[in-house]
């Protein structure tokens, strides 16, 4: 009996490993069979020289190496496969992964049609592009856009009806109060609505990411590095829609056609909503086959970034001078604090756990103190404008993003200081990061809902 259950729990290490190789886009079925018949012939010849079917099976993957350098390998000796895979998704040799494959791209097509339909059922009311009507797109681009990358997202993971049912009612609430509550378009709520409501929106596309797994920390850091590969991705087809519609206007201007309306009433909007959803595909059929972008660039601008707010502080102590707060000023500022926490994020995404305490670990630390003590003078010199001239949504909006930022930052340079000095683990700055997305959710939210009532729609 104790053989049999020894087997048993043999083959369901077994089981586990080869379903893991099996996740990687890299190898077929025919490479997964090769490396685990190597894999047996391991564990047997340790298991015959007198070591428990457990131990044997942990030494064996061990000898083995990593599996993504192995899959690394496997995609230098086939290379043809691999880019390959990089144009037609799934293996040749797993006709199931082949026919997942094919359905990713017919629910990518129709969602992708769905937005670039819904952005044109507007001119049914008689609102276009061409008709002045822009600050209604203004307001609702957003939401012709992410409902459907949503709606692709829940078809892959298949959540149960409560959580569908709580997408939709955060669409709706969105699409209800942007268009509901009396904002004129030059006040300064109509900015904090088309500012906010779509990183708002963006973090219910979130919640339709981790639906297959809502309290798992792991999930979380997947939809942040999620986020950075669709951006990425979104403005390299940005740039590539720009040269189309270049091309596009040049070759009918050259017969005499004018091209203009088509471009900017089809092209255009039809183009940036499809793409939303087109991007998020790329990311969830693409992990794994090519390396992530966003954390390259991670690596390059740490760096950067760490010796420009570093050269910043220490002109600010030499010439004495406080900062100057202004509407524009106070933008740059929080849009460079967004910067460094994504920098932040990015680099966390993409370090191995297990990976010992190194010299970028102390850049980051760095960085994230210099943001710190940026934030904590701009917080200052926020308070005293607020005390002088009164509170207005803009500065009220900004003093709560400030707040939310100073929290994170405090904490993370806290955790990242007793990572240098090997007092805690790395998973505790990866669990802080991911416990804090719904944080940033509400007070997006209550900016969006709450905000322009507080201060009645001015």
């Amino acid at each position: 009996m104790t053989v049999t259950n020894g087997e048993d729990e043999l083959e369901a290490q077994f089981a586990q490993w080869r379903e893991y190789v099996r996740r990687r886009p890299e190898l077929v079925e025919s490479d997964a069979d090769e490396l685990e018949d190597h894999l047996r012939g391991t564990v047997d010849d340790l298991v015959a020289r007198g070591l428990a079917p457990d131990e044997a099976f942990l030494i064996a993957v061990k000898r083995m190496g990593g599996l993504d350098d192995l899959s690394r390998e496997f995609a230098r000796e086939h290379s043809e496969r691999l880019w390959k895979q990089l144009m037609f998704t799934g293996g040749s040799g797993d006709p199931a992964r082949a026919g997942r494959s094919r359905r990713d791209v017919i629910a990518m097509l129709v969602c992708a049609f769905g937005a670039a339909v819904s952005v044109k059922v507007p001119e049914l009311a008689g609102l276009s592009f061409d008709s002045g009507d822009d600050t209604f797109y203004g307001r609702n681009i957003a939401l012709f856009a992410l409902p459907w990358l949503a709606a692709f997202l829940v078809w892959r993971r298949r959540p149960g009806a409560g959580v569908i049912a709580t997408l939709v009612a955060l669409f709706a609430l969105g699409a209800v109060v942007v268009n509901a509550y009396p904002l004129d378009d030059d006040s300064q709520s109509f900015g904090l609505m088309v500012t906010h409501l779509p990183i708002a929106l963006w973090l219910v596309v979130g919640l339709a990411y981790v639906s297959d797994d809502l309290r798992s920390a792991r999930r979380r850091m997947d939809f942040i590095r999620f986020t950075g590969e669709w951006f990425v991705y979104l403005v390299l087809m940005g740039l590539g829609g720009g040269v189309l519609i270049a091309f596009l206007h040049g070759i009918f201007d050259a017969i005499g056609v004018d091209s203009d309306s088509v471009i900017s009433n089809w092209v255009v909007p039809c183009g940036l909503v499809g793409a939303t959803v087109v991007a998020g595909w790329l990311v969830e059929v693409k992990q794994g086959v090519i390396e992530n972008i966003a954390p390259v660039l991670t690596r390059l601008f740490t760096p950067l970034f760490t010796v420009a707010l570093l050269a910043f502080l220490v002109t600010i102590g030499w010439n004495g001078r406080g900062i100057e707060i202004d509407r524009e000023t106070l933008v740059m500022f929080d849009l460079l604090l967004a910067v460094v926490l994504g920098l932040l994020l990015y680099s966390l995404s993409a370090r191995d756990p297990q990976a010992p305490r190194g010299p970028f670990d102390v850049l980051q630390l760095a960085l994230v103190v210099s943001a710190l003590v940026i934030d904590a003078l701009v917080l200052y010199t926020m308070t005293g404008r607020i005390a002088e001239y009164g509170t207005t949504p803009n500065n009220v909006a900004a003093l709560g993003e400030n707040i939310v930022l100073l929290v994170n930052l405090a904490w993370s340079a806290w955790l990242l200081l007793g990572f240098v000095r090997r007092r805690n683990r790395f998973a505790a700055i990866e669990r802080w990061q991911t416990s804090y997305l719904p944080v940033y959710a509400l007070w997006f939210w209550t900016v969006v809902l709450a905000l322009p009532v507080l201060f009645s729609f001015r």
